[in-house]
């Protein structure tokens, strides 16, 4: 039978193996899947995005029939199932049509060609916060993936009326493949979650995810129009999902694996802290620390069972990053971010060398946030929520 549309917050782990044997167990069958799955990332020279055009014309809208604007998550479809299409890009909106931050409902579909801009984005969901189990209802954040059984998951950091002072720990929401909740994730380290890039095993898929409420809602006492004081508590963690098709999703495991990172309440952003990541072949977790403008690495992402501290280890600061927000990997294995300061996109290697490329120079800052590059494509899509619309950065003719 499929799974029932009815939501449960999830609040404890599967307790059918002991803890140790099921992380050995997990540990094992991650790293097989690990060595198919992402194979090796061979070095380049040149720089992947060295060939591309700077300051591409929109494609797409992502602004539905009823409004949300503010486009933050993006992610490739990788299997057609349901209602999804392989190779069709998932936008999640963290606005609704008043521009309230963090009430934003909707996911849109798009296909790689896009929709006519101007046109209304293709619903691929419109969530009920009556659905789903999550502290302060649903604000829809980058927090975005889909797994090859059809399964879309995404982040919700609520608020009521778009500030800081009313946002909530939120949760993590699962849907099936025609968009209806099936499963909500959330209390232990769910807290905020802003950011999100995931690993898929087949029936197994490995979350890992970023966290900004620990501490900046307290911590904001300069009033609604000033950036509150950084706190350092900006964590990731680890979850390990079941994602059987026809079988309601659980935890299996979720861990702590980095503490310490910077965050801060900001009254254009919301919030401002640990945002992209993205796990290379190695097991090295990529983060991009917004608010210490570097990019930060966790070793051993996949197995480890304490958590890094203060942020992790840094790969790359300054330079070229100006406020990195989302990120995802180069076929060559450097990492791509998204600049919150510039509307520029940042390569920069595991060694820490940076290249940048104008994605949206006109739009300028605040307008860049979340990337992807399908497989087997000589490209980047990224949302512009400056215009809110789907762009692509690809070589010049």
């Amino acid at each position: 039978m499929p799974p029932s549309s009815i939501p449960r917050a999830h609040v404890r782990r599967a307790h059918f193996l002991t803890t140790r044997a099921r992380r050995a167990t997990l540990a094992v069958f991650v790293a097989a899947s690990a060595v198919l799955a992402l194979g090796a990332a061979g070095a380049q020279a040149a720089p992947f995005i060295a060939p591309f055009s700077p300051n591409p014309a929109p494609i797409a809208t992502t602004v539905p029939a009823n409004g949300d604007e503010n486009p933050y998550g993006i992610v490739t479809v990788p299997n057609s199932i349901g209602a999804l299409r392989r190779g069709d890009l998932l936008v999640s909106n963290f606005n609704d049509s008043g521009n309230l931050q963090g009430t934003g409902t909707t996911i849109v579909q798009i296909p790689r060609a896009g929709n006519n801009v101007g046109g209304t984005a293709s619903v691929f969901a419109k969530i009920d916060p009556k659905m789903v189990q999550c502290l302060g209802g649903v604000g829809l954040t980058t927090a975005l993936a889909v797994t090859r059984t059809g399964f879309v998951i995404v982040g919700s950091l609520p608020t009521k009326d778009g500030m800081s002072d009313t946002a909530k720990a939120g949760c993590l929401i699962v849907l099936n493949s025609y968009g209806k909740v099936v499963e909500t994730i959330a209390g232990g380290p769910i807290n905020g979650p802003w950011d999100m890039t995931a690993v898929d095993h087949g029936f197994f898929t490995t979350l890992y995810v970023t966290n900004v409420l620990n501490g900046t809602v307290a911590a904001d006492t300069g009033g609604p129009k000033v950036p509150g004081n950084v706190v350092d508590g900006g964590t990731v963690v680890r979850i390990q999902l079941l994602t059987i098709p026809g079988v309601r999703p659980f935890v299996l495991d979720e861990d702590v694996i980095a503490t310490g990172f910077p965050e801060r309440t900001d009254p254009n952003a919301l919030v401002v802290g640990p945002t992209g990541v993205a796990l290379a072949p190695d097991g090295t977790l990529y983060v991009a620390d917004t608010q210490g403008n570097r990019i930060a690495a966790i070793p051993n992402a996949p197995f480890r069972e304490f958590p890094v501290r203060n942020g992790g280890l840094t790969v790359s600061s300054g330079g070229d990053l100006m406020g990195p927000l989302g990120m995802t990997l180069a076929p060559n294995g450097d990492i791509l971010t998204a600049d919150g300061g510039d509307g520029n996109i940042v390569e920069t290697t595991p060694s820490g060398v940076q290249t940048d490329i104008a994605a949206d120079s006109a739009g300028g800052a605040g307008v860049l946030f979340g990337l992807t590059v399908p497989p087997a494509f000589d490209g980047i899509y990224f949302v512009d929520d400056g215009d809110n619309t789907l762009r692509v950065l690809a070589p010049t003719p």
